[in-house]
Formats: C-alpha cells, sequence, structure tokens
C-alpha cells in the first residue's frame, strides 16, 4: 500500500533541515571564519539535496524494508540494495550535486581536495552526519508525539469512563427518587403533587446544569436541599434531618453531583431502614480548597457487614479519575453510619 505524501511531516523535515544548516554554518566557520557568506550559501545548497533525500529515507525506504514479508529473505535482498543505492546518494550523488552549484556559480569550492577519493569522502561525511542528525531528531519527535498521543488516550478513555459513571449515577439516583414518589402516590398523599414538582427541579438540574465539567457549589447544595426536602416528605415528624455548611466561597466549582451520593446513601440504606428515632446529619465544609463533607445516619447495620453499595463504588471510582488527593472512608458505629469525604479541590486532574 503506497503511503501519502504527508506536507505536516515534510515541513517537520525541512525545520529539522534548518538546524543542520545552522550547525554546518557554524562548524563550517571555524575553519574559513572570513567566508561568510559562502560558507552560508555552501551549506544551504548542501541542505537543498540532503532534506529531500533524508525524507525519502526515513518516511519510505525504511519503512519499506522493515514491512513485514513472508520470508526474512525478502527483507534482506531489498535493504541491501537500497542501502547500496543510498551510500551512492550520499556520496557520488553528492559530490554531482556539488558540482551542479559550482557550475551555476552558486556552490563556491572553499578547499581543494588531492583526489577525487578525498572529495568523496567530505561529502559522504557531510551526507552522513545528517542522517545522524535527522535520524536522532526524528527519534525524539516521534518519541514525543508518541508520549502525547498516549496521554490524550488516556485523557479520552478516563473522560469517556466518567461519563459512563454519571450516566450510572443519575438513572440511579432518579429511579431511587420515582419509588419514593410511587409509595406517597400508592398511599394518595396529599404530598405526591409537591414531590413530583420537586422532582421536576431536580430532573431539570440533571439535564441542562450537569452538563459541563463544574458547577457552583451553591448549585451542588441547592440539588442537596431539594433532595432532601422530596425525602422528608416520605416520613413524619419522627426524621430529623440537619443540614449544615461552612464555606467561604459559594461560587467555587466542583464536579456536579459529586456529593449527592453520600446523602442518597444516608436515606436509601439508612434512614429507610431504621424502625426508632431515624436521622441524617450532614456537614459541608470548603475552606481554602479544602472540602470536607461529613454525613451521619441511623442504621440498623451491624459493624460486621458494612458493604458498600453501587453509588459508594460508583464514586470512589469518579474521585480517582477526578483528583489526586482525596480520602472517602466509611465506617458503621453502633447504631450510626458514618461516611466521611475529604478532597483538595486543587488537586483535579
Amino acid at each position: 500500500m503506497k503511503r501519502a505524501f504527508d506536507i505536516k511531516r515534510f515541513t517537520f523535515y525541512l525545520w529539522v533541515g534548518m538546524g543542520y544548516f545552522i550547525l554546518g554554518v557554524l562548524t563550517t566557520l571555524g575553519g574559513y571564519p572570513g567566508r561568510f557568506f559562502p560558507v552560508v550559501i555552501n551549506n544551504a545548497w548542501g541542505c537543498v539535496y540532503l532534506i529531500p533525500l533524508n525524507f525519502i529515507l526515513f518516511e519510505y525506504t525504511i519503512p519499506f524494508i522493515l514491512r513485514k514479508r513472508k520470508s526474512i529473505i525478502n527483507n534482506i535482498f531489498p535493504g541491501i540494495l537500497l542501502l547500496w543505492i543510498y551510500m551512492m546518494l550520499y556520496s557520488y550523488g553528492s559530490y554531482l550535486w556539488r558540482m551542479l552549484g559550482i557550475q551555476l556559480h552558486v556552490y563556491t569550492a572553499l578547499k581543494a581536495f588531492p583526489s577525487l577519493g578525498h572529495l568523496l569522502q567530505n561529502q559522504m561525511g557531510y551526507s552522513v552526519g545528517s542522517v545522524v542528525f535527522f535520524g536522532i531528531i526524528r527519534h525524539i519527535y516521534n518519541y514525543i508525539k508518541l508520549k502525547q498521543a498516549q496521554q490524550q488516550l488516556r485523557i479520552e478513555k478516563q473522560a469517556a469512563e466518567l461519563n459512563y459513571l454519571r450516566s450510572q449515577t443519575n438513572p440511579h439516583f432518579l429511579f431511587n427518587t420515582l419509588n419514593n414518589i410511587y409509595s406517597l402516590t400508592r398511599d394518595k398523599s396529599d404530598l405526591a403533587p409537591e414531590s413530583i414538582l420537586r422532582l421536576s427541579k431536580i430532573l431539570r438540574f440533571m439535564l441542562y446544569e450537569t452538563g459541563g465539567e463544574y458547577i457552583s457549589i451553591e448549585q451542588e447544595l441547592k440539588v442537596i436541599d431539594d433532595y432532601i426536602a422530596l425525602e422528608k416528605l416520605r416520613y413524619d415528624d419522627s426524621l430529623r434531618v440537619n443540614f449544615k455548611n461552612d464555606i467561604e466561597d459559594i461560587r467555587q466549582a466542583v464536579p456536579p453531583l459529586l456529593l449527592i451520593p453520600l446523602v442518597e446513601n444516608a436515606f436509601k440504606h439508612g434512614v429507610s431502614e431504621t424502625r426508632g428515632n431515624p436521622f441524617v446529619d450532614i456537614h459541608l465544609s470548603v475552606n481554602k480548597r479544602q472540602l470536607v463533607f461529613v454525613v451521619k445516619n441511623s442504621s440498623e447495620a451491624s459493624e460486621e457487614n458494612v458493604k458498600e453499595n453501587i453509588g459508594l463504588t460508583n464514586l470512589r471510582r469518579q474521585l480517582e479519575l477526578l483528583f489526586t488527593k482525596y480520602d472517602l472512608s466509611v465506617k458503621q458505629d453502633g447504631a450510626v453510619f458514618t461516611a466521611i469525604l475529604k478532597i483538595n479541590l486543587a488537586s483535579h486532574v
């Protein structure tokens, strides 16, 4: 399969050729300090020949030799033949290019060589030096591009996984909320219309506010308030909910719906399973980019049976993708379940 000409790739070789031209000028001027313009023109003339030659060598010839074939012999013979051809091009070809420059009064012979062999050896040394120079720069360039591609692929993969996790969180959250409303409508509660209204506000938030990478802490607090109010409709006055915050700037940015899984967990797996004196205590503090979110709730579970549900597992993975400095711990202490989330918001990746 033929390889298409890549103008961007050739432009890269032009820049590398410019570097080799400057190196050649600086090196040659050491031997001919009073011949600046002839030295500059001679090196420019040489680079005009060597740039396309090295481009063809590295971008077409070497890949052709290294192409997988049925037998390694089919690689060796073309390789030997092409190696000989390039030796001729870098020696006799370079010599003929030099002679053409002299005939066109472009190239200036700065030194007389005792024989053709010495001249060819000089031309060969200059040409092979360009191969080494182009090869090293090309290798470094390809290595950097590969690392950048791998980094971009990693970022895209993490973004896709994060979107997938969020797509899991939203339906999980909504299904639980719909179940709550269903229980109200089944009992023909007068609170059902209000619950539907609050759910519509949460849905509107999810549809229009959570598509970006960040939202303000103020928005996150609002959706938590709406969710708590929606949950409280299911319970009588025996449920005690305490939600406090200490935030130095409510406009600070956080990833959307990052805190709601812990609140949801407190109601779904704590309060709903508590037979007497249910409660939820929530405290959020954000100071100097340090977020601390503590959620305590009543629970009937035993200390030996603390299991993380899909919401907490999902949250841990989101934290892993979003931040480098965070800690999420959960514990059961008697009839109280506590979840503590600590995040250095400045460590967002």
